[in-house]
């Protein structure tokens, strides 16, 4: 159950289209990720692979091969006896990931500031603008996509491969959360805020960008701490008869 102020367009598994045999191993693997990141496979959901097969127009075996990426990035988790589910991390391993991703972020923006081109720049200040107009039209889907872009392309303009690879991983076990933190409304505009101060301090290679990377971590930590105990009541409060099912 969602504790949410949000009401606009939730992805569902079956929306996005089936995939095509070109790209199939890869293609897997973005699908199911992006219905992680949406909630449309939720954590502690057990998959279903046959009707996972049917709903992406593959067979079993580049399914369990994307299944196998999941895994190695902490997205899921494969049993012998028990089959995949999707991962669900604890209260303390929300607090020190995120903990740490602000650490990633931070150094990404003091790198930043020194390397970034006036072409990146230009091109992060574009994103910035859609994701406000995804803001407008409460398109959040939208919206995550170009705010984690912002972030990403950042972290690109730090030029540091180690940083890169360290911020990848840990950043895959965060955008599910990342993108339920964007649930309640006000959540949600203090975040814009925040975007225009990150634009602002690196358009002009003002070094309290880190700081304001940091902070913006833990504020989502917080945001997802309090969405996810308020679920936690609500979910205990509902008599097992009245719950929805939540398997594929």
């Amino acid at each position: 159950m969602q504790n949410s102020e949000f009401q606009g367009n939730k992805t569902s598994a079956s929306s996005l289209p089936k995939v095509e045999r070109p790209r199939l191993h890869d293609a897997v693997v973005d699908h199911l990720r992006q219905f992680i990141i949406e909630g449309a496979l939720a954590p502690g959901m057990k998959l279903n692979e046959r009707e996972l097969c049917e709903m992406l127009g593959v067979s079993r075996t580049p399914l369990r091969e994307a299944l196998k990426v999941l895994a190695a990035e902490g997205l899921i988790e494969i049993s012998p006896n028990r089959g995949a589910t999707v991962s669900r991390m604890t209260e303390s391993e929300i607090w020190e990931t995120f903990e740490l991703m602000g650490g990633l972020e931070a150094f990404s923006g003091e790198l930043a500031c020194e390397r970034i081109t006036p072409a990146e720049l230009a091109e992060i200040k574009a994103i910035h603008y859609n994701m406000l107009a995804c803001r407008v039209q409460n398109d959040l889907p939208g919206y995550y996509a170009r705010n984690h872009e912002i972030h990403d392309r950042i972290n690109q303009a730090a030029r540091n491969s180690a940083l890169r690879q360290m911020y990848v991983l840990v950043n895959r076990r965060l955008q599910a959360l990342r993108f339920r933190s964007n649930f309640q409304t006000q959540k949600w505009d203090s975040a814009i805020h925040d975007h225009d101060e990150m634009i602002k301090a690196l358009e002009s290679r003002d070094g309290k960008l880190a700081a304001i990377l940091r902070q913006h971590l833990l504020d989502k930590r917080d945001a997802v701490l309090q969405i996810q105990r308020a679920d936690s009541v609500a979910s205990n409060q509902t008599e097992p008869s009245d719950r929805a099912d939540l398997s594929l």
